[in-house]
């Protein structure tokens, strides 16, 4: 699989996204053996937060890495309501205790909040001397948050991405290439679906004998500097995003997503779900 240089380690271009897993007690072992299964496919980086289902998302991604942590390049984010000097330490603790692990590899802040940027820095570099996160970056920010932020420390910024969401385009992305700053896209296949029921992908999906899903994925990845991290539960869409990173996107079906999905002529603001 495709790699990319995030914070000092080489890391898989797609990874893995946690969101919503946790949230039913029922699918619990399917979404352990998702991950598991991902991990066997190259997608070692998981990203999770604990947000999602309420810290549920890293008790799973715990169980998911149990014996096998050393394999894996691992992300979590904090609230932005957390994210003092106190909070953060606290937060990142007990992130630390679900995910069943010393290190989270590399620590986000989820978005802005009520507390400054430089408190939240603060905290998250005494994290760091103390060895609980080796790296951190954020989450949801657009241009001028990061020109505020100002820190050559910061490793990331996860933002949404995906052809029905592209004005990062216009001038963050290109931002972050020209600071060398990796950008993680979450939900790079998109949200409700309609995306994967577009015309157009699915044209382009026939003429690669791939999915939607995939075309959207390797769109994503033609930016070099992008890391994608697509959910999945089902071994078979498991196997799709992992096998997405061989598609190379001609002109002609780039050409044809601009049609169905103009690219942003003007600043938008930034998108988020």
């Amino acid at each position: 699989m495709q790699t990319i240089e995030l914070g000092g380690d080489s890391v898989p271009r797609i990874g893995q996204g946690t969101w919503h897993m946790g949230e039913d007690a029922g699918q619990r072992q399917a979404e352990i053996k998702a991950l598991r299964e991902g991990l066997e496919l190259g997608m070692t980086l998981i990203d999770t937060a604990e947000m999602y289902a309420e810290g549920g998302a890293e008790e799973i991604v715990g169980q998911a890495i149990r014996g096998r942590r050393d394999q894996v390049y691992l992300v979590s984010k904090v609230y932005p309501h957390n994210a003092s000097t106190q909070g953060v330490q606290a937060a990142c603790e007990r992130s630390l205790r679900r995910l069943g692990t010393d290190t989270i590899d590399l620590y986000l802040l989820h978005w802005r909040g009520q507390y400054p940027l430089s408190e939240t820095v603060e905290a998250f570099e005494r994290l760091r001397e103390q060895g609980k996160i080796l790296r951190w970056g954020v989450s949801n920010f657009d241009v001028d948050d990061l020109a505020e932020l100002d820190a050559p420390a910061c490793a990331t910024n996860q933002v949404l991405y995906n052809p029905e969401a592209r004005g990062i385009e216009y001038d963050l992305l290109p931002r972050q290439a020209q600071h060398n700053m990796p950008l993680m896209a979450y939900c790079p296949i998109g949200q409700g679906g309609a995306l994967l029921r577009n015309a157009t992908l699915q044209r382009i999906a026939d003429k690669h004998s791939a999915t939607p899903a995939q075309i959207a994925l390797a769109w994503a990845l033609r930016h070099p500097g992008v890391i994608a991290i697509p959910k999945a539960v089902s071994l078979d869409h498991l196997k799709q995003n992992a096998n997405a990173d061989s598609i190379r996107l001609d002109e002609d079906d780039l050409a044809q997503i601009d049609a169905a999905y103009a690219p942003p002529v003007r600043k938008q603001g930034l998108m988020m779900v």
